[in-house]
């Protein structure tokens, strides 16, 4: 069975962004069919209540990160914060995978450079989807009670290291936010 290709394969961006699929004008295309993408719920815990402190998760630098990849960080760290301050946090993914990953498959084993020998740069089939995220653009963002702060940090630590890339955790405490809500 095919497995997916690691992340390191597809995390630089060193080419455009491909995403042009369109319902009403098919003929358009030049991607027939979009991948699904496995991240579905960008918005957890209590969305109502109101908090003191932003935690937000920071890129350090241009990476491209696939939407399994996301979904795996924000189940990892949605899991933790679900257990240990259960109701007392809002979370939410700011991207979303918009990029559409292309692939040239290639086949292996014995007689395969017979095979794989045609349409050297092809354009290659969808295989799924990507959020292109840029220095300084943030990824997660948790809100919750100053008092949860080292919850907080070690739920979005978790996040970080199951995405590709190097990220920091900037926080906004109580008299900033405030000053931010009323601007």
């Amino acid at each position: 069975m095919a497995r997916i290709r690691p992340g390191r394969a597809v995390r630089k961006i060193n080419s455009q962004a491909w995403g042009r699929h369109s319902v009403s004008k098919p003929r358009k295309n030049f991607i027939k069919a979009l991948p699904h993408t496995s991240l579905l719920v960008f918005n957890m815990g209590n969305k109502k209540g109101t908090f003191d402190t932003v935690f937000r998760l920071v890129s350090e630098q241009d990476v491209q990160l696939r939407s399994n990849a996301l979904e795996a960080a924000r189940q990892v760290s949605n899991k933790y914060l679900e257990r240990e301050i259960a109701n007392a946090y809002s979370y939410r993914i700011i991207p979303y995978p918009h990029n559409v990953l292309r692939e040239k498959k290639f086949a292996t084993g014995a007689g395969a450079d017979r095979i794989s020998q045609g349409m050297t740069l092809s354009f290659g089939r969808p295989t799924a989807v990507a959020a292109r995220i840029f220095r300084g653009q943030t990824v997660f963002e948790l809100r919750t009670s100053s008092s949860n702060k080292n919850v907080a940090i070690t739920g979005l630590k978790r996040a970080a290291a199951k995405l590709s890339g190097t990220y920091k955790i900037k926080v906004e405490e109580g008299a900033k936010l405030a000053l931010a809500a009323t601007a």
